[in-house]
């Protein structure tokens, strides 16, 4: 039970960013006749209306797979079943007072786009804080010391903060963000839970948090039972059928804890000027990750959410790739397409029980059906990654 233990804690940080990779989903809402279709064959021509992947993404993007994907370089507005461009995107962003900005964790072109959309977001004179699941709030002491020091030097931030030993992905792949965050002098703050706690909840509930802290983030209020037996199927998909049955409950019980912390760190550094929240994509779902926990909190505020996901042969529409997150329709509000890069399969350490590395962080979308907790080792879908 404690090796099982280890490999979940460490699968929650290291496999919380969804891939993109989707299967087909008729479940999905029709796109509206005022919404041209996308295709019926994920090979068709790129729409009129569409900018190429190259031309969409910072200097021509470089994952290599499927960019002729009609999807890859879009951005699909959800709430209004419509393609939309990136000038009206960036207007959304900056009538937001909190932005959370999803990812896959190793994905270099959803960096740069977070780059660019943070950049963009500073160009207007306001400084929002920007926040990141990647920094734990043990850690804020380092980050401001090294602000203090050097406030441009992006590099002195990776050396204080010991990324090179931290298990998130190289740090080549995140610091075009950091570096935006540091050039316009946003406040840079270490928003997640230390594994610690994470570690502490898993063992024993919320009960393991202050209860000043456990009353803030909402923790001591039960799930809806709906959510909760959805959330945890998704984690026993994320484990490949791995993990016992009794382990679930609590797994489920982290990854909300992480959620309602990474937004009372949004909320706490709000000054004026609102926050930007880099995180992976399961964390930046509307329907119960950061942004329902925004909403929940401050109910006046206005909360943008953007996932950045990988296009997939399989998935030829924007409502194709809601199957990926066990939804009917994709819980982000706006969703910024990409080309793909390959991916690893972490299930492996778990079936063959070795420890997972925190490096191996993709995960590809099952190809098979659903099946019920518990039932035996399977490919983790992209939908029980949370962020």
């Amino acid at each position: 039970m404690r090796t099982y233990l280890a490999a979940s804690v460490l699968l929650l940080f290291a496999g919380c960013a969804h891939s993109g990779a989707t299967r087909p989903d008729d479940s999905g809402e029709t796109a509206s006749a005022s919404a041209a279709p996308v295709h019926q064959k994920h090979r068709s021509a790129r729409p009129p209306d569409a900018q190429s992947g190259d031309a969409a993404l910072p200097g021509g993007g470089s994952s290599p797979l499927y960019r002729d994907h009609p999807l890859a370089g879009r951005i699909w507005d959800v709430k209004g079943n419509r393609f939309v461009d990136e000038a009206e995107l960036l207007r959304a962003l900056g009538s937001a007072r909190f932005v959370v900005l999803g990812e896959r964790h190793d994905q270099p072109d959803h960096h740069r786009l977070q780059a660019k959309l943070v950049r963009a977001m500073a160009s207007s004179g306001r400084k929002p804080a920007l926040a990141f699941e990647m920094l734990d709030v043990e850690q804020q002491p380092a980050v401001d010391a090294s602000l203090a020091r050097a406030p441009e030097d992006v590099d002195a931030l990776a050396l204080a903060v010991d990324w090179a030993h931290s298990g998130w992905p190289d740090w080549t792949l995140y610091r075009p963000v950091f570096a935006a965050g540091l050039e316009t002098g946003l406040p840079v703050v270490a928003a997640n839970l230390p594994r610690t706690q994470v570690r502490d909840i898993v063992k024993r509930g919320p009960e393991a948090l202050p209860a000043a802290l456990r009353s803030r983030l909402g923790l001591d209020t039960p799930l809806p039972e709906d959510v909760a037996r959805n959330m945890r199927e998704e984690q026993d998909q994320a484990h490949c059928g791995q993990l016992p049955a009794e382990m679930l409950g609590p797994m489920v019980q982290a990854q909300r804890a992480r959620d309602a912390h990474l937004a009372d760190r949004l909320l706490s550094a709000d000054t004026g000027d609102g926050g930007i929240l880099i995180t992976g994509n399961g964390h930046a779902r509307t329907d119960r990750g950061v942004p329902a926990h925004l909403a929940r909190r401050a109910p006046g505020k206005k909360v943008v959410s953007v996932g950045l996901l990988e296009v997939s042969p399989e998935a030829p529409e924007p409502k194709d790739s809601a199957a990926s997150f066990s939804a009917s329709a994709l819980p982000f509000d706006y969703v910024w397409f990409t080309p793909a890069t390959p991916q690893e399969d972490p299930c492996a350490a778990l079936i063959h029980g070795s420890r997972p590395r925190q490096e191996s962080v993709p995960m590809r979308a099952a190809s098979a059906p659903r099946r019920p907790a518990g039932t035996g080792p399977r490919r983790p879908p992209a939908s029980a990654r949370h962020g």
